[in-house]
């Protein structure tokens, strides 16, 4: 799983980082708002870090960027404001979940956890994926594009899900 932090502390960042990869996650690090706006707009990541207060941009704008160009990628607010107003403000500009600091990395990893689960359940639940004008039944295998269906092969659709996922990244075969 790729996951983007966004923190401007830079010895948290590594530190987090650091505990994510010992768990398998792969990790990106940005240390302000521009940055966290670029990486997160790439759409590669399965969970975006974000904290609040950044330089360049705060999160909260950062967070209604991504919300704005589409970015559906399931994002964790991690942030020293701890007020109800600061959560509240927070979740409903597009975060999935809020953890203030000071946090335990065991409360962090099962958010993630969590998050990754609920991730996946919307995607069954849902059924299709879309990119475009392409939509994609995985269970039924249907493609559409328009007002055209066809029908792919399973190892077709598997190969059209990931890149439909993974929109953005580079391939080499």
């Amino acid at each position: 799983m790729r996951i983007l932090l966004v923190e401007d502390e830079k010895y948290i960042a590594e530190a987090v980082a650091q505990v994510l990869k010992k768990n398998n996650y792969s990790v990106d690090l940005a240390y302000d708002g521009e940055s966290g706006l670029d990486c997160g707009l790439s759409g590669i990541y399965d969970i975006m870090i974000l904290d609040i207060m950044l330089p360049k941009m705060d999160g909260i704008r950062v967070l209604k960027e991504w919300r704005k160009h589409g970015i559906e990628t399931p994002v964790i607010l991690l942030t020293a404001r701890g007020a109800i107003e600061d959560k509240v403000r927070g979740l409903d500009s597009g975060a999935d979940d809020y953890l203030a600091k000071p946090f335990h990395m065991d409360e962090l990893l099962a958010r993630l956890r969590a998050l990754a689960r609920r991730k996946t359940e919307l995607l069954m639940h849902d059924g299709a994926f879309q990119y475009g004008d392409l939509e994609l039944n995985p269970h039924t295998l249907q493609l559409k594009c328009g007002n055209q269906k066809t029908f792919l092969t399973l190892k077709e659709a598997q190969l059209l899900e990931l890149l439909i996922k993974r929109n953005g990244m580079t391939y080499c075969l």
